[in-house]
This record gives C-alpha cells, structure tokens and sequence, in this order.
C-alpha cells in the first residue's frame, strides 16, 4: 500500500476537458488528496465553463465567471457554503455578500405600518365575533383599548341579545347599563344567549380529567350545602358546594408586557368572580363537614364506591399550599369524605349555573 505522501497527485489540464471527454472513471478514480470535500478545481470548473459557453454561443459568453460558479455551487458541486467563499475569494470577487445589520434596519424601518386612529378600530369591533375578541384585541394596542370601553361591550350585548333566552335578572337589559362588572356580566349573558358558547356548555363533561390536578392549592373561600329535591327519587339529595379560588400560575408569556386596562374603564373589568370555580359535590345522604373557609385545597381524589354503584370524593384541607413536588400530610390538615356520591360538577365563573350575586 502507497505512503500518504508518496501519493500521486491527479492534474487536470484546461484544454483537456470537454464533453466528449470527461468520464464516470474520471469522477470515480479521482484522487481524494486533491479533490477535497467532493470539490473539483477551480482549473476543471472554468473549462466546464468554457466548454458552456462554446456551445451556448454569444449570449452565455457574456455571463460572468461568478455566475457560472454559482451555476456549479446549485448543482451540487460545492459541499457547503463555507467552500463557495474560499473559492469567491480566489478570483478576488464574491457573488454573495451577507446582509449587514444596518441593511437589516433599515429593511424593517420601510416596513412599518401606518398608525390609524382609534376611532377606526372602535368601527372594526362592531363586526368581531364574541370568540373572536381575544385575536382582536391582540393585534395593536389600540385594538386591545378598544376591547376595554364599556362602548365594545355593550355593542355586544346587544347584536346577540335574544329576548326569548332566559336570563337572571342582572343580566336583563335594564341592568345592563351599569358600568361595575359589565364586562363579566356580558360574557356571563353570552353563555345563555350566543349559539355557539352554549353548545360548548353542554358539549363538555360536567368534570374534566384535569380537575384534580387544576384546583391543587386552590383557596376556599365559601361552603355551603342544601337540600335538592330530585325528580323520581324519593329520598332527597344533599348538595355540598365549594367556591374555590384557583392559585396564580406563573407563566412566562412573551406576549405579556404587564398591561392594564385604564383607569376609566376600571370598573368595567371589575370581577370578584375572577380565577373562581365552584366545586359541586351531591351525595344520596347527609354527611356532616367541618369548616373549612379559608383552607387550601391540596388533595382531591374522585374514586370508586364501597358499593361499587357511586363515587368517593376525597379532599384534604391544609392551612397553607404544599410546593411542587411535596405530598401532603393528611394529619396536618382537615379531611373530607363524601361517600355514596351522585354525582361531581366544576362550574367556571362564567356558566350559566355558576352562582353569582346581583350587587355585584
């Protein structure tokens, strides 16, 4: 076997490259010594280009050799980028220069758009749909002021105002032109009026499989629980019910920029209901419960009866949130069984069965 510097080097003539001449034994006996990283040399590339120009005549004549090389560079015979630049600096010229960061800013700076006032984006919300308000409202900041008048909501009440749709009194239109809670108020009547947010109602279940896990650390902030008169039983029902507070996920939103909505219209977003759920838990008997107002929830489970016909529901309430990760120490906290269950239901703030207080 030859030494590695004894190895003879292949040399390519100018003159001796053509059509009729350049074979796949060329190609496949070449020496890898001189063609590096599956180049060719900048001898074979420009009498290929000579021997282009030959055949194409007077117009392929007056290419630049740049061109050419890049001609080669698409085809496949450069291996990467960082090659076409070496042989660019050979012939003293590039054929490709890479945009510079005051070429860039300046591109960026054509392409601002114009500022339009707000009165036209005040014009556009009035064909937005109620589950569209959201990609609205993201696209300036304008639009998303817009989003925060109490003009925007109640443009909204009324074109999905039915008068034929049940509606609590809070929500009937001589209670609408108050400003405190109107925004909430509008959503909550969309609920009971809007077709689509409706059907979304009765299309999702009562409990989601991710509630155990959502209401983790969630503050109880009311209990109360009351007798229910089902139909074709005879025993009634008992229902507990829990207005829960869910905690503040910290999350990192680069969309976010701290934004608030203006002082004017603060009352309009007023909420008390904000991030509250309420947990409705019905049983076939009374089961007496302690206090709990005030508690973190930090254990909630959902399992199979002793009777195996109902549920279980399990909760544990502690004085203060158990971190991430931790598991909870039942005999730090008070604990909840309910057992037979009929029947469990998460209600957001906004459903329709959510209860809520007219002063509000």
């Amino acid at each position: 076997m030859p030494r590695k510097g004894n190895r003879k080097r292949l040399k390519y003539r100018a003159d001796d490259v053509s059509s009729h001449r350049v074979t796949v034994a060329d190609f496949a006996n070449s020496d890898p010594a001189v063609v590096k990283s599956g180049r060719i040399k900048k001898a074979v590339a420009n009498a290929v280009q000579k021997e282009v120009k030959a055949l194409c005549g007077l117009e392929a004549s007056r290419v630049p050799s740049e061109d050419g090389l890049s001609v080669l560079s698409e085809n496949g015979h450069f291996g990467s980028s960082d090659e076409l630049e070496d042989i660019e600096n050979d012939n003293g010229s590039s054929c490709r220069k890479k945009k510079s960061k005051k070429h860039k800013e300046s591109f960026m700076a054509d392409r601002t758009g114009g500022d339009y006032p707000i009165d036209i984006w005040l014009v556009l919300a009035s064909y937005i749909r109620p589950e569209d308000v959201m990609t609205f409202a993201l696209i300036c900041k304008k639009a998303w002021t817009v989003t925060c008048t109490a003009v925007f909501w109640m443009r909204l009440y009324k074109r999905n105002y039915q008068a034929s749709a049940y509606l609590p009194d809070r929500l009937l239109p001589e209670w609408m032109y108050r400003l405190r809670s109107l925004r909430a108020c509008v959503i909550r009547s969309l609920f009971h009026m809007y077709e689509p947010f409706c059907s979304r109602v009765a299309k999702n279940p009562p409990l989601p499989e991710s509630t155990p896990n959502t209401l983790l650390n969630s503050k109880c902030l009311l209990f109360w629980c009351r007798k229910v008169e089902p139909g074709g039983r005879a025993e009634p029902l008992w229902e507990f019910n829990f207005k829960l507070k869910k905690p503040l996920l910290k999350q990192k939103n680069p969309c976010s920029n701290g934004l608030q909505p203006p002082i004017e219209y603060k009352e309009v977003h007023f909420n008390p209901d904000q991030d509250c759920c309420l947990l409705q838990v019905t049983t076939l008997n009374f089961i007496f419960i302690p206090v709990v107002m005030g508690m973190t929830l930090t254990f909630f489970t959902i399992n199979v009866s002793t009777d195996m016909r109902h549920h279980r529901v399990r909760l544990l309430f502690q004085d203060c949130p158990v971190l991430s990760g931790k598991k909870p120490r039942g005999e730090l906290g008070v604990q909840i069984v309910l057992d037979p269950v009929h029947s469990v239901h998460l209600l957001d703030w906004w459903h329709p069965k959510y209860p809520f207080s007219a002063t509000a």
